[in-house]
Order: structure tokens, then sequence, then C-alpha cells
């Protein structure tokens, strides 16, 4: 017997019906174990004080949490040493744009956002908080973080869809003086650039030397492309349905003609196909298919970062023919472009030191010092180390808490 699955945007009564047994059929989990493993969520609350009697109970909450609850209202600061603010993040969803499922809403969007925070505890030891929320508005969701933000130390915005994403990241940034990041624009480029660096690296040649193209306009694409630009590539261009995006093109969405502002320094205009042509980087953050052709038109000794999950633009069999170094978002082939490299060390190290906010820079010592974990073993099978690599998170954040003494952003 076959289970069904209701669109829960589509049918209210899913949301507050009947539950799988009391409809008499069978638990979704007898048929799938990734149910099986999410039956009761991913999380839990645990306490890092005990409360074995009267006098624990007298420290840990009344009488004795009024004496630091007082001595905060006097000195603020000291919320970050007598709390838990200082360590933990607020992952924030409107569900508008979850994983590649689109607009799925926010109850159907926390078991993603459980597993972004159970991966910020794993990998950054940096605790998380998933938020999903019940509006889309752009006004409603950032006042909506802004008057949750006294409880965090930072906040993580999570498939968000373009463009509201870039004025949601911009106005949060403007009013809160806690770090700010946008995961699936920044977390994307840091990897990204870490991988390009190490492949420019074996190939003998600079960033300064290559010509990239990006497949995608949306949040990770326009981060992408920024960050590629602010680490001196030479050149890049970024091509969303409509092809090419210059300056020549009318209808531009403002976040576009900004984007055609500082990229395609060479004026390419048409197709995402005919921008390929002798191009030294592919780099695809949009779905769809590239064909080979086009592929095969490429520069010798090129880069392909096909990252679009579960079918990369390019597949790595067709990108291999042609391409010295092949990079896929994926699990199940070599070089994977993985977020949770950089976002839990970023963070970890933008609250270790009490930042104010993310710069660019503290996205730039990132990717270099994620680049670096590779060292000597670089190799075209390896030019981007595992997630479950040991040496990550430790040396991204390191690099992040000195970017941001070094730019004035700490405060400790």
């Amino acid at each position: 017997m076959a289970a069904e699955i209701v669109n829960p945007r589509s049918d209210s009564e899913s949301r507050n019906g009947p539950t799988e047994r009391e409809n008499g059929a069978e638990p979704l989990d007898s048929f799938d174990p990734a149910f099986a493993l999410h039956r009761g969520g991913k999380m839990a609350v645990q306490a890092t004080v005990p409360i074995r009697d009267k006098d624990d109970l007298s420290l840990a909450y009344t009488p004795g949490v009024a004496k630091v609850c007082s001595a905060i209202a006097e000195q603020p600061d000291l919320v970050h040493d007598y709390t838990w603010k200082s360590s933990v993040v607020a992952v924030v969803t409107d569900g508008t744009a979850v994983l590649g499922l689109g607009d799925i809403g926010p109850e159907a969007s926390l078991p993603v956002m459980e597993g972004k925070a159970i991966l910020f505890k794993q990998f950054g030891g940096v605790d998380a908080v998933p938020l999903a929320l019940s509006c889309t508005d752009v006004d409603e969701i950032v006042e909506t973080v802004v008057r949750l933000a006294p409880s965090f130390g930072g906040v993580n915005l999570e498939d968000i869809s373009a463009p509201r994403c870039f004025e949601i990241e911009r106005r949060l940034q403007e009013r809160l003086d806690i770090p700010v990041f946008h995961d699936d624009q920044h977390g994307t480029a840091v990897v990204s650039l870490a991988a390009l660096r190490n492949a420019a690296r074996l190939s003998g040649r600079t960033l300064g030397e290559l010509r990239a193209v990006i497949s995608g306009a949306g949040a990770a694409g326009v981060a992408i492309a920024r960050m590629l630009v602010e680490a001196g590539i030479g050149d890049v261009a970024v091509a969303d349905r409509k092809g090419v995006v210059s300056r020549d093109r009318d209808g531009l969405t403002p976040i576009k003609a900004e984007l055609a502002s500082f990229t395609n320094k060479a004026g390419i205009s048409g197709s995402l196909e005919a921008a390929l042509a002798g191009a030294d980087v592919f780099i695809g953050v949009s779905g769809g298919t590239v064909p080979e052709p086009a592929v095969a038109s490429m520069a010798e000794g090129a880069f392909v970062f096909a990252m679009a999950n579960p079918d990369p633009e390019v597949h790595p069999e067709v990108a291999h023919k042609y391409a010295a170094v092949v990079a896929t978002g994926r699990s199940d082939f070599p070089n994977q472009i993985n977020n949770v490299l950089a976002f839990p060390g970023i963070f970890a190290g933008a609250l270790q030191v009490r930042a104010s906010r993310i710069t660019e820079g503290m996205k730039l010592a990132a990717a270099e010092a994620l680049a670096s974990v590779v060292g000597d073993d670089l190799a075209a099978d390896y030019v981007i180390p595992s997630p479950f690599d040991e040496r990550v998170a430790p040396a991204v954040t390191a690099a992040v808490a000195a970017a941001a003494r070094a730019e004035g952003v700490a405060r400790r």
C-alpha cells in the first residue's frame, strides 16, 4: 500500500486534521527511513547546569536569577557573559525557497531548519534555533526579526526567495548590531571561491587570469559574482533565463542593474551558451541543463562547478570530457560545494569576538582558510575538503575572528 503525502499549502485540513494512525494508515516511517529519522524532530533543549535539589533550583531560577537580571539591566553588555546570547544563532526562514522544493510554507520548511541548526552544532559548536515565520512581507519579516534579536547573537537567513532576500538582509544589517548572514548567498559564495582558488592553483594560474560564467542571477549567483570580483577574478558574466546580464540589456531589475555595473567587463551579450565559448570557469546555481557542445567550447583546462541538486547543470561524466576540475553540489561526487564548510565556522568566529556584523573581508578570509585546509594534498578530485575534515571549522573560525579584529568590527 502506498502512502499519500498531502501538499500542506494546498489542503488546510492537512495542517490540523487527523494523524496517520487516527486515519488507520500505516505511519510514513514504515515506508521510508527518512521519516523514521525525523519522527519527533531532530532537536531538543538540553540544560548546561544541573538542578538536583532546592539549592540548585534557587540558583538557576528564583531567587538567584534575579541578581543576574538586575546586573544585566544596569550593564546590558553583561547579557553576553551570563546568558547563552553570544553562542546562539536564529535560523530564520519564511519557507518560500526551500532547497529545490520552492515555496512550501513555514511548517514544511521546519525539517530543513532543524537540519541547519544541528549542522551549526555538529560542525561549529554553535547553538541554533529554527524560526519559521508565518509571513512573507518584507516589512513584516524585518520587524519580526528585529523584535526577536535580543535573544540571539546572530541571525542566519535561510531559504527566503529572491529578490526579497537581498532587501531583508540589507535592512536587518542596518538595524541590528549582530551578524546577519544569508547563507544561500554568502555560504555558497565562500565555498565556491575556496574551490576556485585551489583549482586555479592546481593549474598554475591566478584568479586574475580566469574568465568565469555563472548560470543563475538569484541569491547565490549574485553573491558568487560579487565575491569573485572582490577576490580579483579576471572577468565574470552572469546569465539568467533571458541571457547574459549586461549594461545594455533592457528591463533589468535594480539588483540585476547593480550586478551589471560590476560584472561582464568584456561586454558579452546573448545566451549562456555563447558566453561559455572560451570561458575558463562555469559555475551553475540555477538548475536546467547546459548543452554538451557549450561545455566543449570552453577553454582548455576549464573548471566546471555544476551545483544544482539533485541534477547538476552539467553531469560530471560530461564535464570530465572537457574540464580539468569538476565540482558539484552532491555528496556522491568528488569536490562537493557544500555550505556546511562555511557557515558554522563563520558564525563561530563572529560570535567568538562578538562581531557587530560579517564583512566582505571576513568572508574572503573564510574562503582563504577553507582553501588552505587542502594544502599539499591538492588534486583534481580534491580542491575542497570534506565537511567531516575536523580541520575545517577551526581554520575558518580563527580566520574570521582575526579578520573581524582587523576590520574593527570585533567587540572583544
